[in-house]
């Protein structure tokens, strides 16, 4: 959610990106009976679409990508982002400190998943960024050789919030 007390800052994605988006003026999310997933518009100009969990599968199903003739195991995915106008592809994950086993497992799984998605987007042309954002939890200093690690396999990760701009969206001007 956005802060409204932070009204001068950059509008950022947090813990749920349709309601950060929702909160901004001009932005509007619509179902589009004929395709997975959710239409993002932007002054009644079309962004890209939202994919959440599993969608991923059956967005590249309509696009007639059969994910299991490129790789062997299908991945989990919590969101992905696809803006259009730039044919960038954003596989972003919400990762906190709830279970501390499976968020360093999956960090350090990052540069493989990202080489298994990126096989999965090539046939269609799309670009593709992959970020985390994590809680303060990994400031940490025993984290340090994990987010080098991140930084080092072209991921990126943000703490807490994830700026629009960065996206490539728009931002709406105070």
């Amino acid at each position: 959610m956005i802060n409204k007390k932070t009204i001068n800052q950059e509008p950022v994605f947090r813990k749920d990106f349709l309601n950060s988006l929702s909160d901004q003026r001009f932005y509007r999310i619509l179902k589009d009976k004929n395709n997975v997933g959710l239409d993002l518009f932007y002054r009644e100009h079309l962004l890209g679409r939202y994919l959440k969990n599993n969608e991923f599968y059956r967005f590249l199903k309509e696009e007639g990508v059969q994910w299991n003739k490129i790789i062997s195991e299908k991945i989990e995915y919590q969101s992905i982002f696809i803006l259009i106008k730039e044919k960038n592809i954003y596989h972003i994950l919400l990762l906190n400190e709830d279970s501390p086993d499976f968020v360093e497992e999956k960090l350090m799984l990052s540069d493989f998943e990202k080489k298994q998605t990126e096989k999965l987007v090539k046939p269609l042309g799309l670009k593709l960024e992959y970020v985390y954002v994590l809680n303060d939890w990994f400031k940490k200093k025993e984290y340090k050789d994990v987010l080098d690690y991140i930084e080092s396999v072209n991921c990126h990760y943000k703490f807490n919030e994830l700026p629009l701009a960065w996206l490539g969206l728009p931002v709406n001007k105070k």
